[in-house]
């Protein structure tokens, strides 16, 4: 069991208030291989955060660090700001290459700063030039990154409330949380209702929301409580936006680049976005991010987007070799795979321990939430979620040497982001691990 460590006060002492994963996870990394990381006093985690599902391949990947080597003593530039490089060339071209074949040539790829909330601000940026609207649609649970734009498009109100004056017209409406649903009926009528309200909110003249400049959605909700959209409701998203030219775009930082099982989610909905976003694995584990866009709506003049770090050599080369090795090494199909057994295994779970509400993800991006047992149920028999409990599940997690997540409304989701790369064997005593913690808490 791992001590906390009270030798890191003097880092925290120094570092701002706003520090987050430091605060639960509280010890000094020293090295890390594959899914496994290890402190300085030797202890071994199993690391199912995988810096929230950017380490697709996971830690020192020998492929990526042999790259990274290679490039590093070879002489080439490592900070291009947006000029053309060996590195961009071949990097571009596996991200193109990376979407479905029919939409190749059809692709644009501004390349962004080293973050998602970065590609968020440039498709608002982007679309309101190319359509001359104002207005954004979004939805409840959203998380699309922590600058004033990309804020101003995400759900929370813990982090959205302090900040006066963010971006103004935006609106919200109700994701399909299945689990929940924000209607108060099952699954099939949710996501009915659901698609009649958006495209009657769209269309009615009276519903005060003048015509969008984009509606922007994630796939799968990962901060909001890893909620996987109805594939059908993301169908009937593209039906209503196509019908009504409002331009479509996935947030697919967290979910893309073989997540889900799929290289990007919506593909699993057989849908095309007009946009996406792209960050976290798209860099190998480091920064980048990328707005892929369809050419119609490349109306931005020249010099209307720039940023110093858009030309980040060592994540091109990093993002290169990720996409190699998803490709080479089947990960897709894997990631199916060990999604199932997961999903089987946090199954029995659930029938053993009364505090999991629900089961439920794609692939390996997975969330289990804790509910309040005491509470009062709903007429669909399911209980109040319980934050704290997922709380002090994660701490267990951790001194038991696991390293999760929580999010989700009322931080009440226990979130899995491991590599995709992880062993089944590991996958089996992370939920061995999970099965003690909620023991522990009864």
């Amino acid at each position: 069991m791992a001590p906390f460590d009270h030798d890191l006060s003097r880092q925290f002492g120094i570092e701002s208030n706003a520090r987050t994963y430091s605060r639960t996870i509280n010890c000094n990394i020293v090295r890390g291989q594959g899914s496994l990381l290890f402190d300085e006093h030797g202890h071994r985690y199993i690391d199912c955060l995988a810096g929230a599902g950017t380490l697709a391949t996971g830690h020192n990947h020998p492929e990526i660090v042999s790259c990274l080597t290679s490039f590093l003593t070879s002489g080439q530039i490592l900070h291009g700001l947006d000029m053309v490089t060996p590195a961009k060339r071949i990097f571009s071209e596996k991200v193109i290459v990376a979407f479905p074949e029919q939409w190749r040539n059809d692709l644009k790829i501004q390349f962004c700063g080293p973050t998602g909330a970065d590609a968020a601000e440039a498709a608002i940026k982007l679309f309101k030039t190319a359509t001359g609207r104002s207005n954004i649609i979004a939805f409840h649970g959203a998380y699309h990154g922590m600058t004033c734009g990309a804020l101003s498009i995400t759900g929370n109100l813990k982090v959205k409330d302090p900040i006066q004056n963010l971006m103004p017209g935006v609106h919200f409406l109700p994701y399909p949380y299945l689990f929940r649903s924000p209607y108060g009926v099952g699954d099939e009528e949710t996501i009915d209702i659901s698609l009649h309200h958006i495209r009657q909110t769209l269309v009615d003249p009276e519903s005060g929301i003048s015509k969008p400049a984009a509606m922007i959605v994630e796939a799968i909700q990962g901060e909001g409580g890893c909620i996987p959209a109805p594939l059908r409701w993301l169908k009937g998203l593209r039906e209503i936006c196509t019908e009504l030219d409002i331009p479509l775009i996935l947030d697919e930082v967290q979910s893309g680049i073989g997540r889900s099982g799929a290289m990007f989610a919506f593909e699993l909905a057989d849908i095309q976005p007009d946009a996406v976003l792209l960050s976290k694995a798209i860099g190998g584990g480091l920064p980048m991010s990328l707005l892929v866009y369809h050419q119609k709506y490349d109306r931005w003049a020249p010099g209307a987007h720039t940023g110093t770090f858009r030309g980040n050599q060592l994540a091109m080369i990093a993002g290169t070799a990720t996409l190699e090795i998803i490709e080479r090494e089947q990960i897709l199909e894997q990631t199916k795979l060990k999604g199932a057994v997961l999903m089987h295994m946090l199954e029995g779970l659930k029938a053993r321990h009364a505090s999991i509400g629900d089961v439920r993800g794609t692939g390996l991006m997975v969330g289990i939430e804790l509910v309040d047992v005491g509470g009062e149920c709903d007429k669909f028999g399911r209980f109040p979620p319980n934050g704290d409990l997922a709380t002090r599940v994660k701490r267990r997690c951790f001194e038991h040497g696991l390293i999760v997540e929580t999010g989700g409304r009322h931080g009440a989701v226990v979130r899995l982001l491991p590599a995709l790369t992880i062993e089944t064997a590991l996958l089996e005593e992370a939920v061995c691990i999970l099965d003690q913690a909620l023991g522990d808490e009864r």
